[in-house]
């Protein structure tokens, strides 16, 4: 059966991605390898990763969704699924600290149609996403290592299948099924002091939705409740201010980094 492209309300979206209700934290987790991808040579296996997503979507007087949440993602050891804390760069022979992704805030505004593809029984959101902007750690000639290119420039590739008949049941306010398709083709990590190496990584990871806390894998309940508590619960309201990423997390951690400190940095409960 070929798919067919129709629109949705942004509503749909909502219960996809989060809930309706907006006293609830949803949790989305993956699983899944980033390999090398340098000009000349194989590819390397440099990771496994396991990562979650606690979010919330708040709806607004002006008819849009806030939708506001929290990241955080593990490299692995691929050979024994061990979070890695020294990275060993078969590049340049530096073991350097691994600082594991801990993005708070991520958000976005929710609003209108947004197309879909519906095949069977099953519905697909389907989103290609081409970053480019400044890399914030280009101005500061101390990043000069850990900053591969003046411009930060990725693809990031989405597909996100659910049950068609959930988005459709008004008694629902988040599907009960979610399979998540994650493929990205990124620049070296700045923690990864790559100078000038050339080449990119590619990340191939599946995903799903789970019924709550309890439900993720063990690895990431123990490193939320003994580490980053912040991560057990999605900002209560829309933040202001710009998105954490990966590169402003290490210009801000900076010191940590050059001291050796274990990542993701403690980060306390919401009260």
């Amino acid at each position: 059966m070929v798919a067919h492209i129709q629109e949705v309300d942004a509503q749909q979206w909502v219960k996809t991605r989060s809930s309706l209700d907006p006293n609830e934290s949803n949790f989305l987790v993956w699983t899944g390898k980033i390999y090398s991808f340098v000009p000349g040579e194989k590819r390397q296996l440099l990771f496994k990763i396991m990562g979650m997503s606690v979010s919330r979507c708040i709806p607004t007087a002006e008819g849009r969704w806030d939708f506001t949440s929290r990241e955080l993602t593990y490299y692995l050891n691929p050979e024994n699924d061990e979070i890695v804390r020294k990275w060993e760069n078969p590049w340049t022979g530096e073991t350097v600290p691994v600082m594991h992704v801990a993005n708070s805030p991520v958000q976005g505004k929710f609003k209108g149609k947004l197309p879909v593809q519906v095949e069977g029984e099953n519905t697909s959101f389907v989103f290609d996403l081409f970053p480019y902007y400044p890399n914030p750690l280009a101005e500061d000639p101390q990043f000069a290592p850990y900053c591969p290119s003046p411009t930060y420039q990725a693809a990031e590739l989405f597909k996100i299948t659910v049950p068609s008949a959930d988005l459709l049941n008004s008694e629902l306010n988040s599907v009960t099924e979610l399979k998540l398709c994650w493929d990205r083709i990124g620049q070296w990590l700045p923690w990864m002091k790559m100078g000038e190496q050339p080449g990119q990584m590619i990340y191939s990871a599946i995903g799903s939705k789970v019924g709550g806390f309890t439900e993720l894998p063990p690895l990431l309940q123990a490193e939320i409740n003994n580490r980053v508590p912040l991560y057990k619960q999605a900002p209560k309201a829309f933040l202001e201010g710009e998105d954490m990423t990966s590169w402003l997390y290490f210009q801000n951690n900076f010191s940590a980094y050059l001291a050796g400190e274990t990542f993701p940095l403690p980060a306390a409960e919401e009260v």
